[in-house]
């Protein structure tokens, strides 16, 4: 009896569909918003408020529970003025607090030549910060490493 012998163009077509897909997945990811990599505390419940923002807004976001946010923090060369409870990497940019997600997708639109953004502290009404109808001011600071800055964003 002769064994049953696959069709090669099966094949062909079944490896074409494959680089299709392949293709058609990379077009997806570049037109949306490249991935968020947050460094927090495990028990930070703010932090996970914050990045339950971003992925409303389309962003994916993976998560790294270090002990020592700080040091994240000094790695990234985020200067210590514009501290906040958690530190973030997207594309080339780092991102320090309670950054809006609009902000981020306005960095990513414009690419300044500024190493991050930050939201210093921890303001009441920011993303993740939310408290009833409280709503503190604050600023989205634009930064680089040797510490200068300038205002990108105001929540009033």
């Amino acid at each position: 009896r002769a064994a049953r012998r696959f069709p090669v163009h099966w094949l062909i077509g079944g490896i074409a569909i494959a680089l299709l897909a392949i293709v058609i997945r990379g077009i997806w990811a570049q037109a949306g918003h490249p991935e968020v990599v947050v460094y927090k505390s495990a028990t930070c419940g703010c932090c996970n408020s914050w990045v339950e923002h971003l992925r409303s807004h389309g962003f994916s976001v993976a998560t790294h529970d270090v002990r020592d946010v700080a040091e994240v923090r000094r790695r990234l060369k985020v200067p210590e003025r514009f501290a906040a409870c958690h530190t973030a990497k997207v594309g080339r940019y780092v991102i320090e607090g309670h950054v809006p997600a609009r902000e981020i997708e306005r960095l990513l639109a414009m690419r300044p030549r500024v190493d991050g953004l930050a939201v210093p502290d921890m303001p009441i009404g920011s993303p993740g910060m939310e408290y009833g109808s409280r709503r503190d001011p604050y600023d989205v600071v634009a930064f680089n490493a040797a510490g200068e800055s300038s205002v990108f964003a105001s929540y009033r």
